[in-house]
């Protein structure tokens, strides 16, 4: 997935305005007649909910408004240049290269931002006639439109975050929870880019993403870390999946959680603070005395963990309730 992109954007340039005069059959040496120029066409940014991805500015990096049409005779002024629609998928952070860059989240469907403005058109001769100068040859030229290069940063827009290791049953449970259909594979990294699903509960919908697997120092950039962490960012609930390693004498639960604890708080923006909920998922792999032991390490530590299995599907419907319920909580303290 496209989910960032650098682009140049440049409003049209004015019109120039003309230095015309009249040249009619019985007034050869008639007085000024320059009209002015066209304004030249704006650049706005729109968001289109048809749009996933920022793909189509992978290979196209300039866009440009259309030009003012320059001034004519007759006092015709140049018609004004059309102006650009660049469509962006909603959850759009557009950042403006200015001094200070100037950033807007378009996070609302059909919103539209202003980004870049056409430049003014230029006066013909006309304006410049007087007592003294009835043959004014002075006109203005047409304003260059503002160029920016604008930076696009998709962050998804859900309700819910799935994160976890790799490996973790994550977008098994998303398919489970949604009608999402992710790759599931029993190898890491199946997940390469984020998968969203709808979950029903009753009347309302929660709008789920699986966030491809962490690792130690994703927080730093490692693997695809910062590009996964930060469509972390608008959820409401996180839902940690930690899924259980029977082969292993010493379970790594505990040290596993702790370490994307770690990378959520080192990345900051509030990752660390959110809801969350924890799940240990894959029980039906171990032995129901195993599943205690995990659950009492983790209320030991403060954690409160819920035991599932996608396999069996013991759990689940707990799980959807605590998200429901969870989400409620949460909208209502912030």
């Amino acid at each position: 997935m496209v989910d960032s992109a650098k682009i140049i954007i440049k409003a049209g340039d004015g019109g120039d305005g003309s230095a015309h005069f009249r040249r009619e059959k019985y007034q050869p040496k008639g007085g000024p007649d320059g009209g002015d120029g066209g304004d030249g066409g704006d650049v706005y940014i729109e968001t289109d909910k048809n749009l996933s991805t920022l793909s189509d500015f992978a290979h196209k990096k300039k866009y440009m408004a259309e030009k003012g049409q320059n001034g004519m005779g007759s006092l015709k002024s140049g018609k004004d240049g059309e102006d650009l629609v660049i469509k962006v998928p909603v959850g759009t952070v557009v950042s403006v290269h200015l001094q200070g860059a100037h950033v807007v989240d378009m996070d609302k469907e059909g919103m539209r931002e202003l980004v870049a403005s056409g430049g003014r058109g230029g006066l013909g001769n006309d304006h410049f006639k007087s007592a003294s100068n009835r043959t004014p040859r002075e006109f203005t030229e047409g304003v260059d439109g503002e160029e920016f290069e604008l930076s696009l940063e998709l962050k998804l827009l859900a309700d819910v975050g799935l994160v976890g290791l790799p490996n973790a049953g994550k977008s098994t449970l998303l398919s489970i929870l949604t009608k999402a259909r992710p790759k599931i594979a029993d190898y890491e990294f199946t997940t390469l880019e984020p998968n969203l699903g709808v979950m029903q509960v009753g009347k309302k919908s929660l709008v789920l993403a699986d966030i491809p697997g962490l690792i130690e120092g994703a927080s730093r950039g490692k693997g695809l870390g910062i590009q996964f962490l930060k469509h972390v960012e608008r959820t409401t609930v996180l839902v940690h999946v930690i899924g259980v390693q029977p082969l292993l004498e010493v379970e790594p639960q505990i040290e596993e959680y702790e370490m994307v604890r770690r990378e959520l708080e080192e990345f900051g923006n509030g990752l660390a603070e959110k809801k969350e909920i924890v799940v240990l998922n894959k029980i039906d792999l171990i032995d129901e005395k195993q599943v205690e032991k995990i659950v009492k390490e983790f209320a030991d530590k403060g954690v409160e963990v819920l035991p599932i299995s996608c396999g069996t599907m013991v759990g689940v419907e707990e799980l959807r309730a605590r998200l429901r319920q969870g989400f409620d909580e949460a909208r209502e303290e912030f």
